[in-house]
């Protein structure tokens, strides 16, 4: 079984980019924030945080549909 190359721990949020899927994002959510990661083609490390509270709210009940609630929260 693969780790997932996000995580969270009481230390902090663990990344490891060696084992990330180039341009697929990843996420997690850390003292009531959501963190985005993704690696591009060019080995580097994005990161993005989201700190509205409704996003937050509706991406911790469905994270699999965090592409489309991060959508709709982009056009507002």
């Amino acid at each position: 079984m693969l780790e997932d190359p996000v995580s969270t721990c009481a230390d902090g949020i663990k990344i490891k980019p060696e084992d990330m899927i180039i341009d697929k994002l990843y996420h997690c959510i850390f003292e009531n924030k959501v963190f985005l990661f993704y690696r591009d083609v060019d080995g580097l490390l994005h990161c993005y945080e989201v700190e509205n509270p409704e996003a937050v709210r509706e991406i911790s009940k469905n994270p699999l549909g965090i592409e489309t609630i991060l959508k709709e929260y982009s056009r507002e």
